[in-house]
Parts: structure tokens; sequence; C-alpha cells
């Protein structure tokens, strides 16, 4: 089905507004490192945006009707979900003294004064603007930049037009740090995806790896866009990375999200898992690929480990069951995994996947992604979607089958490292797993892109789960460029070597810390 814009999608303005915005801050950075750029412009923005909100209560609440009321009362702002901003920290304040010499340090100071009147924004909020790598004259620039955004604009419309600009500015960000910046940054086509296949209309959205926020986000936005069928949904999440955790926490407190739920602590979800009870309707998330530092041989009988234990070298399967063990009856997953967890075997990892499939009947569909995707890594990625009841229902009883869509050859590059989904892509990919899984969707396998396959060809298989091998090869067009996927094949080929290397680096570095 055709995606249906949610009422805060961006403006047909709004993208030149966020390009002709990044470009100017970008000019005032200078020498700054990006990673710690980002948090000064960032925090901006954030009190730009809750500064316009209270701005208006404020308003409101001294002409409003009834006489008016108290606008400094702390607890009519409580009453209304809206930050309380004290007199030294409102943009007001701040924008009239961007000149100053000393505007760093009042800066910081407003950050301070925000947390200690809102609990839930204690220890998220930056104070980095008097570090003297930071001079006035760039804060102030930012601050005038800034100051020109919806200015005077209603509440939801200030918090449409900075949301847009947050969430810009992280993507850009992430992309000039490359590597780090994959840390706390999923790209948004793929975000896009995993929430218009999964449809989370209402509920408990959970993802145990939640970096800045970007599924929450998106899954907010999905409902917007429902209005007629959803019902809202509750987010809860965790993040092991301090500073991650904050953008995370401003990220949604930009959106009007409750993100009392997310919660940090710097041993992770495998070690301390923050919401042992939580049997969440959906799981969206991007684990670490590969992550071999996971602490694995401290958690040899966990409970989670209903298909297998995981090796202590690769978590790939400890995420997926960790992602399974918190669905609830009816609940399903979307996950960003790997290429290589499709067919891995090392580690008791292709038993796992096994009873994956047979026992547990729980693997739904796997969408084989095209490469250049992500930041951080060239390692050849995939999604796998997770369903507890696959019975029937609201949905058609899937058991005994699985699709497959290999998505490979989609997408389009933004420039010689990058590539994206664009809408038209995410349609098509979502489209097909929803034909397939509603009842009266009338799926049609298509050769060379999806195909339902039954559990008894993939048992011939070895429980393999790479979509090329089930889908089969699209017919011949006569443009097609045989050296361009000659090319293709030979580079996916050498990242696939380059990951075995890893792995068995990996492996032997685990056996001589065990071996004597």
């Amino acid at each position: 089905m055709a995606r249906k814009k949610p009422p805060d999608e961006a403006r047909p303005s709004q993208a030149t507004l966020e390009k002709t915005l990044w470009e100017a801050a970008d000019k005032l950075r200078k020498n700054i490192d990006a990673a710690e750029y980002k948090h000064v412009v960032l925090g901006l923005i954030f009190l730009k945006n809750i500064s316009d909100s209270f701005d208006s209560l404020y308003e409101f609440l001294r002409t409003g009707p009834g006489g008016g009321a108290d606008p400094e009362d702390l607890g009519e702002y409580r009453r209304k979900n809206v930050f309380f901003l004290p007199p030294r920290a409102r943009w007001s304040f701040i924008q009239a003294l961007a000149g100053s010499p000393d505007i760093g340090r009042l800066v910081d100071e407003a950050m301070g004064g925000i947390e200690a009147g809102n609990p839930s924004l204690r220890n998220v909020l930056p104070k980095v603007y008097a570090r003297q790598s930071l001079d006035p004259a760039t804060i102030g620039g930012l601050i005038g930049l800034i100051g020109c955004l919806a200015p005077g604009e209603a509440k939801a419309t200030s918090a449409d037009v900075l949301g847009h600009v947050f969430e810009y500015f992280l993507g850009q960000f992430a992309l000039g740090e490359g590597r780090k910046g994959g840390q706390f940054y999923t790209p948004r086509s793929i975000v896009e995806l995993l929430v218009e296949m999964l449809e989370p209309y209402e509920g408990l959205v959970f993802d145990p790896c939640c970096g800045s926020g970007g599924m929450f986000v998106q899954s907010e936005k999905f409902v917007k866009g429902e209005q007629a069928q959803g019902h809202g949904i509750s987010i809860f999440g965790q993040e092991s990375n301090l500073t991650t955790w904050r953008l995370a926490k401003m990220n949604l407190a930009i959106r009007g999200i409750d993100s009392s739920g997310v919660k940090w602590n710097s041993e992770g979800s495998f070690l301390r898992d923050a919401h042992p009870d939580l049997r969440a309707d959906y799981v969206i998330a991007n684990p670490p690929f590969n992550d071999s530092d996971w602490s694995g041989h401290l958690l040899t009988d966990d409970p989670r480990w209903q298909y297998g234990r995981p090796p202590a070298g690769n978590a790939n399967f400890a995420w997926l069951q960790h992602f399974a063990f918190h669905l609830a009856p009816t609940g399903q997953a979307g996950i960003v995994l790997a290429k290589g967890a499709l067919t891995s075997r090392a580690g008791g990892e292709g038993e796992i996947r096994r009873r994956m499939v047979e026992e547990g009947n729980i693997i739904d569909c796997v969408v084989n992604l095209p490469p250049k995707l992500f930041l951080n890594t060239q390692i050849p990625a995939s999604l796998w979607f997770l369903a507890r009841d696959r019975g029937g229902g609201r949905l058609r009883d899937r058991r005994g089958e699985i699709l497959f869509i290999d998505a490979r050859d989609m997408g389009r590059l933004i420039n010689r490292r990058n590539r994206i989904l664009p809408p038209e892509d995410i349609d098509r990919i979502s489209a097909a797993y929803h034909s397939w899984r509603n009842l009266g969707g009338g799926h049609v396998d298509v050769a060379g892109f999806c195909r339902s396959v039954p559990i008894a060809q993939i048992r011939e298989l070895d429980y393999a789960l790479t979509p090329g091998r089930y889908v089969g090869l699209a017919p011949e067009e006569e443009d097609f460029d045989f050296r361009e996927r000659f090319l293709a094949l030979r580079a996916e080929f050498g990242e696939q070597l380059a990951e075995e290397r890893r792995l068995n680096e990996a492996i032997l570095e685990n056996l001589s810390k065990i071996l004597p």
C-alpha cells in the first residue's frame, strides 16, 4: 500500500530550509570537531523549541480566558506537559545577549536551570558552551541562525519545523562523522522501511539499543499518519552510551514524546536489562553488527536463550533471542542484522537458526538490503521480521512458510559512498510484505524480487535464509549492465571475505582468553 503522509510531514520549503541552515551552521564550525559541534548545535535547536512552547503557554496564561493565570506558576506548565523555563533560560533572554563575550557561560547556566526545574531532563542537556575551544562569535552566530526558525508561530508549527531540523542535523552530523556517527544514528530510509512494514498502530514499542531514538520518532509519525486506526503508542528503550542517550532524550522531547521509559546504563541490555518484564507489541532495532564484546561468557545459562546459547564471539543471535524474549504473545519485531547471520554456522548459530524456523515458527520475513546504506560499516545487511503468532487472527495464517525479499539492486546513491532507499522502493518492499501477510492481500511471487517459500524447501537448503537463494532471477532486460552487476558482486564478495577474516580473528582472540 502507498504510504500515508503524517500531518507533520515536511512542507515543500522545509528541505530547503534545513539545507540552508545546515550550510550556514557548518560554516560557523571552523575547526571544531563534528562530534563536539553536534552537541552545541542540537542543544540550541532544542532550547529554541522548548522556549517556543513555553512562550506560547506563557502568553495564554497571561491573557487567556478567565482573566488570565500566573504565567510563572511551574505547576501550570507541568499540567500541560510543557517544560518550564526560568527567566534567564528563555530564548528571548539568550538571543538578546548573543553578542556578549560571556554567552557560552550564559547558555550553560540556562541549560542547568532548565534541568533543575524539569526532572525528566536532568543530566540530559549539553553544558559545553563555555569551553575554550568554542569562541563566543560562533555561539552568537548559531543563536542568530536558529532564532530565525519559526518565529512567533504556534506551538505545533514550531515543534514541526524544529523537529525536522533536529532530525536533519542528526543525519548530517552522522554522515560527517562516518563510522562513529553510525553508532548513534540509523539512516532514515531504513527506519522508515522497518516502521512501514511493521505498521505499529498502537501498543508498546521497544528498542533495547535505541541510539538517538529514530525508531521511536518514526513510529510516532506513522501513528499520526494513520489516525483512523491508530490509538497511540508507548515507548520503552535502553541505551548504553550516555552521550547517545542524551541525544535520544532531546530528540524525543522536541517531538513531545514521553521518554520516561527510555533508560540508560553503561552495562547494556544483555548484562542489565532495564525492562526485564516488558513484553512489547513491537520491537524495532538496529543492534551493533557482529559484536564480539558483549560479555556472552557471563550469560551462558540465561533464560533468554530459548533457541540455543549464542556464541561468546558474536552477539547477533543473542540480540535475536533478546528481541524474541521481549515480544508479547502477538508481538512482532523488525531487526537490522549483518547479512552473515543468514547463513552462519559458527558457534552453534546454524542450530539456533534451525530452531527458530522449525520449533519457534517465529521468522516471518527476510529482506536482503542493498549495499552502502549504513554510515559506519560496509558489511552487507538484512532485515529480519519476527512474529510470535503467525497462525492467523487479524493477519493471514503464515505457519509453514517464510517470505523472502531481495532488494539488493534497489536504492539510489546520494554520494560515492552512501545510498538511500527512496519512497518508491520503501513502498514496493512494504507492499510485498503486506500483500503476503494480510488477509485477502493477493500476494504474487515476483521472480528476482520476492517469493513465499515453504519450510520444507528451507530445510533442504540447511536453513540458509539468504533471499537470493529462493527468489530466483528476474527476467533479463535488454539494458542489463553485466559489468556493473559483476563489479557489485565482486565488491560484495570482498566484503564477505573481510567479514569472515574479522570473525576468525575474533574467535581466535576469544580462544586465547580461554585456553592456557
